[in-house]
């Protein structure tokens, strides 16, 4: 497969970062999306990924619990220069893998930074999230020790995670935000309301994940397909399950349509969609996840998909904004709303 050389993408303006145009996602490497792939090959998907030109890896210490950063950290070991790193605190575990909550103190935020500093052996971290809201600490607080970690130099870039307009405002307010990341994709078009504005006149750039609907967008997920191992296939992910998932699949079709008539994959023309919604004053930089060279591949591909207004058009009308059946997460209270 050809893939293109990936252009970089410039996330905010008052404090800019810039970064590949399409990350990686390391999320489901070590968790979550079935059995965590085994170590070697983790890190060969990383390199790769390197290699085509990708300068953008996401994590956090919630991953694993705690085993994602260091596997990006191991693939990190003599290829750190110029690559940006991004991690989150907030979504509170313990090594057994039990949910504590969410924490967003600021004696916290220092803890939890030095820890992934530690795990992925670097001297710095080069966009850190708080990872959700905490509802209970005015992110004043939150930011204000996040400044913290700018200031010792622990940290380069501040980002929030699934924070809503007004806290986005708040928090902007004690530091710039360089920043967001939340879902976004055909099937989550939430944020293009109230929080896409904010971004843009604020100067914040935006940090898809999940641009493929939880891979609902490649077509490769129909009933029964996923293992039981593999979160999706809960009662948390509701899009993905009963009658729901039959719903959403009519919907994968129509994209599906188009792909062939493009030439493409669903998934590469859902990624291309999600990169087409950037602009001057809005940098957009999907972060699709895998834990496989041939689909981390056939993801960079989306690169080189160019969307002209009829088919934004046509793919805006195969899936309208309401069209989705199901929530994004069977617990919303998690997210700031």
């Amino acid at each position: 497969m050809t893939t293109p050389t990936l252009q970089t993408r410039t996330l905010g303006r008052t404090a800019p970062l810039t970064v590949s145009a399409l990350g990686l996602g390391c999320m489901g490497m070590s968790e979550f999306y079935g059995s965590p792939a085994e170590e070697s090959s983790a890190i060969a998907t990383i390199h790769r990924a390197l290699d085509l030109g990708v300068t953008f890896l996401d994590t956090a210490d919630m991953y694993g619990p705690f085993t994602n950063e260091r596997l990006v950290g191991a693939a990190l070991k003599g290829r750190r220069d110029g690559v940006v790193v991004a991690t989150k605190f907030g979504n509170e575990r313990l090594p057994d893998g039990t949910r504590v909550g969410i924490n967003g103190r600021p004696d916290y935020v220092h803890a939890a930074c030095d820890a992934s500093l530690q795990r992925l052996g670097v001297d710095h971290i080069d966009l850190y999230y708080q990872h959700r809201v905490d509802q209970s600490v005015p992110i004043e607080e939150t930011v204000g020790a996040m400044r913290e970690l700018v200031e010792a130099g622990k940290v380069t870039h501040l980002g929030l995670s699934e924070a809503s307009a007004a806290t986005i405002r708040r928090a902007h307010a004690v530091h710039p935000i360089t920043a967001l990341q939340t879902e976004y994709s055909l099937f989550t078009r939430d944020l293009e309301a109230d929080i896409a504005p904010t971004l843009r006149e604020l100067g914040i750039g935006l940090v898809p994940y999940s641009p493929l609907g939880r891979g609902l967008l490649t077509g490769r997920i129909a009933q029964g397909s996923l293992d039981e191992d593999d979160s999706r296939s809960s009662a948390y992910f509701p899009r993905l399950n009963g009658a729901a998932l039959e719903a959403n699949l009519v919907l994968v079709e129509r994209v599906r349509r188009l792909a062939d008539a493009k030439g493409c994959t669903p998934g590469q023309l859902a990624l291309a969609w999600v990169l087409a919604q950037g602009d001057d004053e809005l940098g957009v930089a999907p972060i699709p996840g895998t834990k496989r060279i041939a689909y981390l591949e056939e993801n960079l591909a989306a690169a080189a998909v160019v969307l002209d207004a009829t088919d934004l058009r046509d793919l805006t009308e195969a899936v309208p904004i309401d069209a989705v059946v199901g929530d994004r997460y069977g617990d919303m209270s998690h997210i700031d709303a």
